[in-house]
């Protein structure tokens, strides 16, 4: 057929090739297709990357949707874009200018959704698996997915945004990004932007020369010029000064600086992650945050889940901090009792992953016993957090409660636990990926 740019028409050819294709115009359309259906493979065209708005909304639905593989319909000007070509990168399996062929597209289709069958047939423990010493612990369909994007981000040299809740381990990601990258053998230099004092910061940072001001005794190189060969992580970038933040993007455009009291340019080659808790479009709009800034760090972005919804990840992460400090005092392990297990699954810990750490090193030191029990972790009714679940949360626990009941009493067995519930297998396993339910639960 001859190439064609008509949606209507691609949608044709591929069910004339035997797929089933469900059209969507927006994010919200995406998100409740997705609710629906289970998916083999996504195709996506690409707005113009001036486009911002509608860029950023696809952007979402592609990390909100990263197990699927994707095929990207862009236009070749487009291509030559920075954030086109990484966007592309970081979450498509392949792309294809427009206008497209038809049938190129349905072939590539078939050979991508066969590459992804063989992929899921690997065994979990060496698709997902992270050796324990990156401290990134968890299961759950939302960890898996990230783990993935984090490996495949890793082997790129685009800047990398992670963004979530306070607690959530942000930092942890940043090294597993930096120790699976090719620079593995440099260093890692993590900078908290929250932590120094507006008055040093740019001296922190950039460095200075002996003299360059008050107290300078002798030459101090920064953080940045540290990391050269290696990987910077600005933690809490949200709370870098307005002022320094012209100087950190022509670092970020140019990859040189000069330390304070010095003419002299360095070059510098670091990898750049940053971090944040706070919603940097927000500070964009009032004027907080530069833009072109935002959108130099801003090229990959990675969201990290609150705990609260990893699902069964919580219980894996206590054990693993159990099991640490046991290690760290060469003692005998430890484990919880039953109340314990039930407090942990039930609160929803604002703190996240942190909060949960501090919480079971404590419990360790201060027990008597090596069964540590809900008293010990200082979880209770009257200290659980105050706030309500929302209809949408309520929701969510009683779908997750029903499905857990079904298949213990069905002992696992995935069609009699879809008869019982009324819904089709493929629907089982969606539920189960969603609510983070290991299949040998």
């Amino acid at each position: 057929m001859s190439p064609v740019n008509d949606p209507a028409h691609l949608i044709y050819t591929l069910q004339q090739s035997a797929w089933e294709a469900w059209p969507a115009q927006t994010a919200s359309a995406c998100n409740a297709l997705s609710e629906r259906q289970r998916f083999d493979l996504g195709i996506v065209e690409l707005p113009s990357p001036d486009d911002t708005q509608t860029f950023h909304w696809v952007e979402q639905v592609l990390q909100q949707m990263s197990d699927l593989p994707w095929i990207a319909l862009v236009e070749p000007a487009h291509l030559s874009a920075p954030r086109t070509r990484a966007l592309i990168l970081e979450h498509c399996e392949d792309y294809h200018t427009l206008p497209v062929d038809p049938g190129r597209l349905a072939t590539a289709a078939g050979h991508i959704h066969g590459m992804a069958r063989l992929a899921q047939a690997e065994p979990v423990s060496n698709h997902h698996h992270i050796p324990s010493q990156y401290g990134v612990v968890g299961e759950s369909a939302q960890m898996s997915a990230l783990i993935r994007r984090a490996r495949k981000v890793a082997q790129s040299e685009v800047p990398v945004l992670l963004s979530g809740e306070s607690g959530t381990g942000k930092e942890r990601i940043a090294s597993l990004i930096h120790r699976l990258s090719p620079r593995a053998s440099g260093p890692f230099v993590a900078v908290n932007c929250a932590a120094l004092p507006a008055s040093l910061i740019q001296a922190e940072l950039f460095g200075y020369e002996r003299g360059a001001f008050t107290g300078a005794n002798k030459r101090q190189i920064g953080r940045i010029e540290a990391a050269s060969g290696g990987t910077l992580f600005f933690d809490e970038i949200a709370d870098i000064p307005y002022g320094l933040q012209v100087n950190l993007l022509r670092f970020l455009q140019e990859g040189t600086l000069e330390r304070l009291g010095s003419h002299q340019t360095l070059h510098i080659d670091a990898r750049i992650v940053t971090a944040t808790h706070v919603d940097l479009d927000e500070a964009v709009r009032q004027g907080r945050f530069r833009e072109d800034l935002y959108y130099r760090l801003n090229v990959v972005r990675i969201t990290l889940p609150p705990l609260r919804e990893r699902g069964t990840d919580v219980l894996h992460l206590a054990q693993h901090f159990l099991d640490m400090y046991a290690e760290s005092k060469r003692s005998m392990p430890y484990t919880f009792t039953p109340d314990a297990v039930d407090a942990i699954t039930s609160y929803r810990w604002p703190g996240n992953v942190r909060e949960l750490m501090n919480r079971v090193r404590q419990a360790a030191v201060l027990s008597d016993s090596r069964l540590i029990s809900a008293r010990d972790l200082a979880l209770n009714v009257d200290n659980a957090p105050s706030r309500r679940p929302t209809l949408a949360e309520a929701r969510e626990l009683a779908e997750r409660s029903a499905i857990i009941k079904a298949l213990t009493r069905n002992k696992v067995n995935i069609s009699q636990t879809a008869r019982e519930l009324g819904v089709s297998r493929v629907t089982i396993y969606r539920l189960m990926e969603k609510h983070g339910i290991a299949p040998s639960h």
